[in-house]
């Protein structure tokens, strides 16, 4: 059985970085099975932090795309593997 492969990826400050993050995500696009966002939104609240899981193809471009989403400052990575 192949060990799924989860990045959490915590980004601070959404309205700074977002572009930067959606770029990486859409140029690494075919390494991402599930991707899933989530922030604190309401009708008066946008919040500006989120959290954003994706389950990666492994190999060397899912390894890429984290080292160049850890490199951007204002966003943490965590992996979980099981």
């Amino acid at each position: 059985m192949e060990m799924e492969n989860l990045v959490l990826i915590k980004i601070e400050q959404r309205e700074k970085v977002a572009e930067g993050v959606q770029n990486l995500l859409t140029e690494f696009g075919c390494s991402i099975k599930t991707r899933i966002g989530f922030h604190e939104a309401a009708a008066n609240v946008c919040a500006s932090g989120g959290l954003i899981i994706l389950q990666l193809i492994p190999g060397a471009e899912a390894d890429k795309l984290k080292n160049e989403l850890g490199s951007l400052e204002g966003v943490s990575i965590g992996k979980v593997c099981f």
